[in-house]
């Protein structure tokens, strides 16, 4: 059978596709703007005919309609990663959250620890050999449907066709639901002064040639503004989004100094804008690959002067970094944080950067803290921490006693919130400041 008369056969309406998922099972959504946002609002219009199914997914995007007031009996949410769309689902006890680490998250699903019985993902209309792209998610989205029971794709050509190990044969999709929509947008965030601030220590410790991985938010993006007279700089990165446009436009970005994939950017998912989605497609210089490649910390640190960027909610003196949650409230997630920490401080020359505002809601709470808050969860050990970096400048922990830790990073805090950390400082270690 050509690929062509299969996939009209499996072709189909959405209310007939989603007639495969049945009561008590797993679903595993396409992760962050990838996710087949038509495919879950039919889904959810189609609720009662649902007990008891789990809806696993990382980032999301969408309406999260599933995580509503009232969906209880219907679905129940797995966050791999706590989002604003489904926050107030796992605070209200309607979700769970599943503390893991973003590169192991391919593994719980290929290994039977999280069995999926359908995935549903996002793909580019076939290409001429029967093969759909993933385009903006391959992340765990391409090891999730690899390992899925049943997959139940929404064709969008919208979707842009990217390079890499991102790519399902028609054979191995169980139904084809066609609909076009624009892909989410990501707008970029404000960058303020104090982001600028950041921005400009971090691109301090940042060499011609080095290659980085960013996260998401303002931070990020203001990194990205202060680099500007570098050259030759690279991606190994999660994600990317619109910021690196501009670079490789500038010429700055242009991975030829890499020592894994010269010439290429590599990630895992991509969000930002259309302008990043057309850059992105049929563009041989991007590869998207799984997670468990891009993020594995092995993988990471191959690359020579790997410098990793990243943000917390709270550091505390001894170097101990909270990244996903407020005391005992959820927040976000691990992420792929610690996996780029490791990596970075495992490669040659590299570094790794947890890059934050001194301070947070309006100036009145220090995010550098005596303390973690009750019941706050340690993303990344003091073992691992290498640089802090807020407004007020760089602090080095790697190698250092906890006092010396606690001196430099009370020199990086805000001054109105020094004077409680020194006393702090001088009643635990029994001298002055």
């Amino acid at each position: 059978m050509s690929w062509k008369v299969e996939y009209s056969d499996k072709l189909t309406t959405a209310d007939k596709a989603l007639d495969l998922i049945k009561s008590n099972e797993r679903v595993v959504v396409g992760h962050a703007v990838g996710e087949p946002s038509y495919l879950l609002d039919v889904m959810v219009s189609k609720r009662k005919q649902y007990e008891n199914v789990e809806i696993v997914h990382m980032v999301a995007m969408g309406k999260c309609d599933y995580c509503a007031e009232g969906m209880e009996k219907h679905f129940r949410h797995n966050a791999l990663f706590v989002g604003t769309g489904t926050r107030k689902a796992v605070e209200a006890g309607r979700g769970d959250f599943t503390p893991c680490f973003f590169y192991e998250i391919p593994s719980l699903f290929k290994s039977g620890i999280l069995p999926v019985d359908v995935a549903l993902i996002q793909v580019t209309p076939p290409d001429q050999e029967g093969y759909v792209n993933l385009g903006v998610s391959v992340d765990y989205t391409l090891p999730a449907s690899k390992a899925a029971k049943k997959v139940i794709a929404q064709v969008n050509n919208q979707m842009p066709r990217v390079y890499g190990d991102c790519k399902l044969h028609v054979s191995e999709i169980t139904a084809f639901v066609e609909h076009n929509s624009p892909i989410i947008e990501l707008r970029p965030h404000k960058i303020g002064e104090i982001e600028k601030a950041i921005g400009e220590n971090c691109a301090k410790l940042i060499k011609d040639g080095d290659t980085l991985q960013l996260g998401i938010g303002a931070i990020p993006d203001a990194v990205l503004l202060f680099l500007k007279d570098k050259k030759n700089l690279g991606i190994h990165s999660e994600m990317f989004s619109d910021g690196v446009v501009e670079l490789v436009k500038a010429g700055v970005i242009n991975n030829s100094k890499k020592t894994l994939k010269a010439g290429k950017f590599v990630a895992s998912f991509l969000m930002g804008t259309k302008k990043l989605y057309d850059f992105v497609d049929n563009n041989p210089d991007v590869e998207l690959y799984p997670v468990d490649y891009v993020n594995h910390p092995v993988i990471i640190m191959t690359n020579d002067n790997m410098v990793s960027i990243n943000s917390c909610v709270q550091v505390d003196l001894m170097g101990q970094v909270a990244s996903e949650s407020v005391g005992l409230k959820q927040i976000s997630g691990t992420g792929g944080q610690v996996d780029f920490v490791r990596g970075a401080t495992m490669a040659k020359g590299g570094k790794s950067i947890i890059a934050i505002p001194s301070t947070a809601a309006n100036g009145t709470i220090s995010k550098i803290v005596p303390f973690l808050d009750e019941g706050a969860a340690v993303t990344t050990c003091r073992n691992d921490i290498d640089y802090i970096v807020t407004e007020y400048g760089i602090a080095h922990l790697k190698g250092k006693t906890l006092k010396d830790r606690a001196r430099a990073l009370i020199h990086i805090s805000h001054p109105d919130f020094a004077p409680e950390l020194i006393k702090t400082y001088e009643d635990r270690f029994h001298c002055k400041f």
